[in-house]
């Protein structure tokens, strides 16, 4: 099972995976874009050294950015190997989904092939995933997802900084960040033929029709979508011409595309952003609906062309399909905040989630502050006697303006006692399993495993839809349940804790576990620890009456 720590170094982790791959679309020319592909490799997933091989004309590759090492660079940067040694390359080793890894043991036989390489001798690992300096590590940058189309070139890392090999986390971050490499040294190249197309189109009058052909070519043959639509007027925005690209991506013949404009094709809640990219340079992450009424996600890249020097502009669009990119960082995010093993949210999430509930400031605070600064209710007007303006030299407010009267809906907590006065809160119940250590310890680890998972399942089958099951860590799990009294919480408690009672059925055998629950309220004014810590000692306070209960049961 996971550490404690796992999902807080994952998260960090994808944040600076997010952040490099930002930075391979704001590269200005292909030069830039290739150093910065060797220079995430650094910054974002943990390697000292990186260098990109670049698929020339001819079929060798060529090293065309190094990273991490000047003495590396000086070696190796704009030296060549040929196609041959690299197929080799490509075919040896170990395959860790699109990757290669080549370990030390087998490519000594590489050692004087014609591949620039900075790789030395060095110890022999001191345990099993110890990364070696003879260690070769490959990531195949191909035109196409999942390892299709052409050969772009091969990302080749060295040295990570922990000094072991590539987890699976970090093993499948190196495949997301060569293929969105690969997307933005084709669209680098792109942008460079479209740059060299357009600078034609205003130098040369003369050549304008060959101009047009190239133009022409680059837009219906780019592997990308793309559009050309009218700019001002009362047709603004509307799509004068497609490619064959963006037709097969939204499944809409060419004839009908020219009848819409892309705020007809945005999604409902993305029409903002749409309206908010300018059209000289914009850029914008959005979704743009299909035929079949499904919607993918897509990268918008705005550019102004006109026709003529002094004839109407025309916006040209470039739509770039990121529908595998958003899947694999939802559910990169989603395995940072939820549990590996159950698949319910994880302590990171279950605080974060508590969070966004509670604010600094305790309920009833601010109305206490004005009415006895002399509120409304020393005047049918809403005026003080002293003749300040009505929120003037109260804490917390700016002025005359009501800071907490915003829209967040503060959290109270039902009366602590045995009656229950009616009044509605968020509850939050602390839940401990009873006997799952010695199940864990007598049958193993695949059994408590089993356990976990059944308790997690009976417990997410018994709350409602809008409530969350969460697992805090080893045998804890807590449940957030929102508008509910304190009769309310209690029956929840009960049922949750009799839906966990029978036996659990794990490889022909029957166990049981029991579970302690302890009853918390979320309030404004607490802190998110604060409220898991209450919870957790009314759980105890249960746990330890329920054990004298049964002992004077028995006795």
């Amino acid at each position: 099972m996971e550490t404690e720590s796992e999902p807080y170094v994952r998260l960090a982790t994808l944040r600076q995976l997010h952040q490099v791959v930002a930075e391979l679309n704001t590269a200005r020319s292909l030069a830039d874009t290739l150093q910065t592909v060797a220079d995430g490799a650094i910054t974002g997933l943990g390697f000292e050294l990186a260098a990109v091989n670049l698929v020339r004309p001819d079929g060798d590759l060529v090293v065309a950015a190094v990273a991490g090492s000047a003495g590396a660079e000086a070696l190796m940067a704009g030296r060549v190997g040929s196609r041959a040694a690299w197929d080799r390359r490509l075919s040896m080793g170990e395959r860790w989904g699109d990757l290669i890894f080549i370990p030390h043991t087998e490519g000594w036989v590489l050692d004087d092939d014609d591949v620039p390489q900075w790789h030395t001798a060095g110890p022999a690992p001191r345990f099993p995933d110890e990364w070696h300096s003879m260690d070769r590590l490959f990531a195949p940058m191909y035109t196409a997802a999942n390892g299709g189309g052409e050969l772009l070139g091969v990302i080749s890392v060295d040295r990570p900084r922990n000094g072991r090999r590539p987890g699976a986390w970090g093993q499948e971050a190196l495949q997301m960040y060569a293929f969105q490499s690969a997307i933005a040294i084709s669209n680098a190249r792109l942008r460079a033929n479209m740059q060299r197309a357009l600078v034609r189109l205003e130098r040369e009058q003369q050549a304008l029709r060959a101009s047009e052909e190239s133009f022409r070519q680059a837009f219906e043959y780019a592997p990308s979508g793309m559009a050309v639509a009218e700019m001002g007027g009362d047709q603004h925005g509307r799509l004068l011409r497609t490619n064959d690209a963006l037709c097969r991506l939204l499944g809409r013949p060419a004839s009908g595309m020219r009848r819409y404009s892309f705020s007809d094709l945005v999604h409902p809640e993305d029409i903002g952003t749409l309206l908010r990219t300018s059209a000289e340079g914009g850029r914008a992450e959005l979704r743009l609906a299909r035929r079949d009424g499904t919607y993918v996600w897509v990268s918008l890249r705005n550019s102004v062309v006109a026709d003529t020097a002094d004839g109407p502009r025309f916006l040209l669009t470039h739509v770039e399909d990121i529908e595998e990119r958003k899947r694999h960082e939802l559910q990169l995010a989603h395995r940072a905040s939820h549990d590996s093993l159950t698949g319910l949210p994880n302590s990171a999430e279950l605080r974060a989630r508590l969070g966004a509930r509670l604010c600094s400031r305790p309920p009833g605070s601010m109305a206490d502050a004005y009415a006895s600064s002399g509120g409304p209710g020393s005047d049918p007007h809403g005026f003080r006697a002293d003749g300040k303006e009505p929120f003037e030299g109260i804490d917390g407010f700016e002025g005359n303006a009501p800071a907490p009267f915003d829209h967040h809906v503060h959290l109270v907590a039902p009366a602590d006692g045995p009656a229950d006065d009616g009044s509605k809160g968020l509850a939050v119940l602390f839940c401990d399993l009873d006997g799952f250590k010695s199940i864990n310890d007598r049958f193993g680890h695949n059994t408590g495993d089993a356990v976990l998972i059944e308790v997690a399942r009976r417990l997410t089958s018994g709350v409602r839809d809008g409530d969350t099951v969460a697992r805090l860590g080893g045998d804890e799990f807590v449940v957030l349940a929102d508008g509910l009294g304190t009769a309310d919480a209690q029956d929840l408690a009960v049922r949750l804790r009799n839906a966990i009672i029978p036996p659990i059925r794990v490889e022909g055998r029957a166990v049981r576990v029991g579970a302690s629950f302890g009853i918390g309220w979320a309030s404004c004014g607490m802190t998110a620890e604060e409220v898991l810590e209450s919870a957790d000692q009314r759980m105890y306070v249960e746990k330890r009456s329920r054990s004298k209960t049964n002992r004077r049961a028995a006795g």
